[in-house]
């Protein structure tokens, strides 16, 4: 490890180092002044593992050998970056648990059950859980919940995102951040008025319910967009990504952040200070 890195005070550990988005969250926490790479996980099997987790992203040597078992590694961090698979996800939060080492955790999809192993993980250590770290999408978030309470259930809401052809869920965890957003500033539960893209005879549109649609293809980092479709106006708040490097940097940031708060749960909103 370079003078550099170990002048660096906070140190990190990445999962999936091989993948696109772990390549990205390496050379984020090797731009970011407060951090060092310590750690680096892929999957049991992969090829990457034994070979150096900065010439893997095209950053240079760091000297971190890419491993396939977190507990290995789990004493050399304080926080873990987490952007994998839900089955991933939820062991190493009970690794991360067992061990005392903060989370920041990207993964979408968690089923009712690993949201449970979340909580419970986070009676124990801290942990930033958040669908998108884009500063932009969490400002996002906040002026959806302006919206929703201006404008109540006087306008309809249909929310459209559309990712590249690679994603393998839908819809997005930013779109159900969004609706979430619109829900609890409205009152309702997300469950009881939800609806996901439309097909046949639907009959008129229910009022209050919000509608939530996928599109998938190319290479398209994340477009989402929330419409307030009122009667004579609508209005459209709208959020373009334009690199996957801004949700890296976010989660960096979140890293630095986490490890000097409480033991609980938060999310980028907090770490954003755009919290109530």
């Amino acid at each position: 490890m370079s003078e550099q890195a170990n002048n660096k005070s906070i140190n990190v550990g990445v999962i999936g180092a091989g993948g696109r988005m772990g390549r990205m969250l390496i050379e984020a926490v090797q731009n970011n002044p407060q951090t060092a790479l310590k750690a680096a996980i892929e999957r049991q099997g992969s090829s990457l593992v034994g070979a150096d987790a900065g010439e893997v992203a095209a950053i240079g040597h760091l000297n971190v050998q890419i491993v396939d078992d977190l507990a290995a590694v789990i004493n050399d961090i304080d926080v873990l970056i987490d952007f994998s698979l839900p089955d991933a996800t939820e062991k190493n939060m009970q690794v991360c648990a067992e061990h005392n080492v903060a989370m920041v955790i990207g993964t979408t999809g968690f089923n009712e059950q690993q949201e449970q192993v979340l909580a419970k993980a986070s009676e124990k250590i801290t942990i930033v859980y958040a669908g998108n770290y884009s500063t932009g999408v969490n400002l996002s978030l906040k002026l959806l919940g302006m919206a929703a309470k201006a404008f109540g259930n006087d306008a309809d809401v249909e929310i459209i995102e559309a990712h590249h052809k690679h994603k393998i869920d839908a819809p997005s965890g930013t779109a159900y951040m969004m609706a979430e957003a619109v829900a609890e500033a409205r009152g309702q539960n997300l469950k009881d008025v939800a609806i996901y893209g439309r097909e046949g005879q639907t009959g008129e549109r229910e009022s209050g319910t919000i509608s939530i649609h996928a599109v998938r293809g190319g290479e398209i980092v994340g477009d989402h967009t929330v419409m307030f479709i009122a009667d004579g106006e609508v209005v459209e708040i709208t959020h373009r990504a334009r690199a996957r490097m801004t949700f890296a940097a976010g989660a960096v940031r979140a890293a630095t952040w986490v490890v000097e708060q409480e033991v609980g749960q938060y999310n980028m909103q907090d770490v954003l200070g755009l919290s109530d």
